[in-house]
């Protein structure tokens, strides 16, 4: 196992069978010593993030899903646009999915994300997802109700089917040549406390903040069982879940960059080889300006 692979193996979730989410520490900082050891490997990973992109994009056979759950709170912004720092924007789509329209509430469940995954060549990122459909959808089964499916379809057994569906889904899309990765950014409920804090008090910040996300701390149990359950029924090895403490944002980060480079390396990934006839051209133009 490489000295990356080290780093992150203990947050990577291939098999949840036997997955609890109280085994995971969301203050863990792993190894790390100092807060500036991890800054210093992050700055060095965004720089290769950006040389693997590189290759990605001119090799144009991989697409690259990313995808970010996680409390309110919990860094999914910070840590998107820290880790992608580097990254060319022309290879590069970010989507963040909110409470459906009517538009999606007539169509399947899958329909409005399915519209956005990733072409050959470039990195998707879905900030919130598909799995809002078995997170919030399942705290809150009112929003079930306004999807308009026929009444005999939702019963006690919709869940484990969403998971199936989904699985088959993620399946689907690796057999195509879409590497997933998933992070679900674990925040505790005192650190979540902290943030939404600061962000009262931080005139600069008050905008993020609203009434409902208090209200739906209340169910913050109810949340972490719904997690605990998804974590636990959709981790596979072509599509792992990463469970990255997220109390604090420098380590989140860097664990975060650490999985992609470590997934996208596995991909042998290099620039189009030129053919003797492309190299002809070549040297026909490079003569023009002798």
């Amino acid at each position: 196992m490489s000295k990356m692979n080290k780093l992150i193996e203990p947050y990577r979730i291939t098999d949840g069978r036997k997955f609890r989410l109280k085994d995971f520490d969301p203050a863990d900082t792993g190894n790390f010593k100092s807060k500036e050891k991890a800054e210093e490997l992050l700055e060095r990973g965004v720089a290769r993030l950006s040389e693997l992109q590189e290759k990605l994009y001119a090799q144009d056979q991989w697409g690259v899903l990313l995808i970010f759950q996680a409390m309110d709170a919990a860094g999914k912004d910070g840590t998107i646009a820290h880790v992608m720092s580097g990254i060319n924007p022309q290879g590069c789509d970010v989507h963040s999915f909110k409470s459906p329209s009517a538009e999606d509430l007539d169509h399947d469940y899958l329909w409005r994300t399915n519209r956005h995954t990733p072409e050959r060549g470039r990195i998707g990122i879905f900030n919130r997802s598909y799995y809002e459909e078995v997170l919030v959808v399942r705290v809150h089964p009112e929003f079930l109700h306004k999807q308009k499916m026929p009444p005999q379809l939702i019963d006690k057994n919709i869940w484990q089917h969403r998971f199936e569906d989904i699985n088959a889904f993620e399946r689907y899309l690796s057999r195509n040549g879409i590497l997933i990765l998933k992070f679900f950014l674990h925040v505790s409920k005192d650190a979540q406390r902290k943030r939404f804090l600061d962000r009262l008090d931080d005139p600069a910040k008050q905008w993020k903040f609203s009434g409902a996300d208090v209200e739906e701390r209340k169910f913050w149990d109810d949340y972490q069982d719904a997690y605990e359950d998804m974590i636990s029924s959709t981790s596979t090895e072509h599509a792992p879940w990463f469970v990255v403490p997220a109390d604090h944002k420098w380590f989140t980060r860097t664990i975060v960059a650490e999985a992609i480079i470590d997934a996208l390396e596995s991909l042998d990934l290099h620039f189009p080889k030129v053919d003797a006839a492309k190299k002809k051209e070549l040297a026909k133009i490079r003569s023009a300006f002798a």
